[in-house]
């Protein structure tokens, strides 16, 4: 991560990494800081991450210091198209590309922290730098 990153998108393996505090993802959060980038989430993202045993508390805190982008009408008509564009379809790949559109629409240069590196590069293209986590 030595280029500047104006916004940083977390899908919900970032997001969740952060919640619990692990190094590698504290690591880049503290170098995105430094630089003054942006942290942003898609608001389907706090549904993935929210189950039983995720800590209320540190979802919260986290949230609070990223900003969470909506899913408007506007926005799954886009996640849709991309995932047309991609040759991806169902629900297996939706919240990826309410993420993907998210990320798309942010000030860039955008980076997309995610664990499913492959799709999230079908969906995004060379419009962000694709992060694995």
């Amino acid at each position: 991560m030595n280029r500047h990153v104006e916004t940083a998108v977390l899908d919900s393996q970032g997001l969740s990494a952060w919640i619990s505090q692990e190094r590698k993802l504290l690591t880049m959060v503290q170098a995105f800081h430094r630089m003054g980038t942006d942290l942003v989430v898609s608001a389907n993202t706090i549904v993935e991450v929210s189950h039983a045993r995720v800590s209320m508390p540190r979802l919260q805190w986290t949230l609070s210091r990223v900003r969470v982008e909506p899913v408007t009408e506007r926005a799954a008509r886009e996640a849709a198209r991309l995932l047309k564009d991609a040759g991806l379809h169902g629900h297996k790949y939706a919240i990826d590309a309410t993420v993907a559109e998210a990320a798309l629409r942010q000030p860039g240069p955008v980076a997309v922290l995610t664990s499913d590196v492959d799709d999230m590069t079908r969906l995004c293209g060379h419009r962000a730098q694709i992060i694995g986590v």
